[in-house]
């Protein structure tokens, strides 16, 4: 499937929002995927996965996470480096902001004509920042990849943004995707947040943990990737969005 790749400016409060939206090419429409990247903001390799979720029929829209700070419009190299900018990026940033800059991002994928459906997916920070994109009664499914902070609550700057404890306002099928040997989510960890959704009455979640996936096994850059697994993951969360 061919796909067309377009940057665009999402309005927010008092500024903009730097997305790349792919979509296939044709009239449609198609389901929409708000797809949050890692910490690295709008990577090649993260834009790599977003053409392949893009090629099995959906409109991507791939927003920054940083668009209040100096990283607006900033990539960030796999280093460390860019890993303590990144960092620094999700510190500066709070949850109620996180949470604003999605409700634009949804809006905008609402608003589009050859857009259907409203999906979520993201990855690491990301992960986490989709979970919550989960309590808006307009996203019909969500795929967390390998979320970090979800059991403990860290996001950004909060030390606990309550993600959680928020589970039962999950109206739509979520997913969630881990690798078995992330330190970031360690078995433990990992049992937590299932044991809380299931309190929430969250019981009818699908949970994919993969053995012997690291922390970002779907990065296609580095020494942790896997790619095998990151196959199996994406044939599997593309299954889940289109409700088999």
């Amino acid at each position: 499937m061919k796909l067309r790749e377009d940057e665009v400016r999402v309005p927010a409060s008092g500024y903009e929002i730097r997305s790349v939206v792919i979509s296939p090419v044709g009239d449609g429409p198609w389901p929409g995927v708000l797809l949050y990247t890692d910490i690295f903001q709008l990577t090649e390799s993260t834009l790599r996965t977003a053409r392949r979720l893009a090629s099995a029929g959906f409109v991507v829209c791939v927003p920054e996470i940083y668009p209040r700070t100096e990283l607006a419009g900033v990539v960030l190299e796999f280093d460390d480096a860019g890993k303590q900018a990144g960092l620094a990026g999700a510190a500066a940033t709070t949850t109620a902001q996180f949470d604003e800059d999605r409700v634009a991002v949804l809006d905008f994928l609402e608003q589009r004509a050859d857009v259907t459906t409203l999906f979520a997916t993201g990855f690491c920070i990301g992960g986490h920042l989709v979970f919550r994109a989960a309590f808006d009664p307009r996203v019909a499914a969500t795929v967390c990849f390998y979320p970090t902070g979800l059991h403990n609550g860290a996001l950004g700057a909060d030390a606990d943004a309550g993600s959680l404890a928020r589970a039962a306002d999950i109206r739509g099928r979520l997913m969630i995707v881990f690798g078995s040997q992330d330190p970031h989510v360690p078995a433990g960890a990992r049992a937590e947040i299932l044991s809380a959704l299931y309190a929430a009455g969250q019981d009818d979640l699908e949970l994919h943990v993969y053995r012997g996936g690291e922390h970002a096994f779907m990065r296609d850059v580095g020494a942790r990737h896997d790619p095998v697994l990151t196959d199996l993951a994406l044939t599997e969360a593309v299954s889940f969005l289109t409700a088999r």
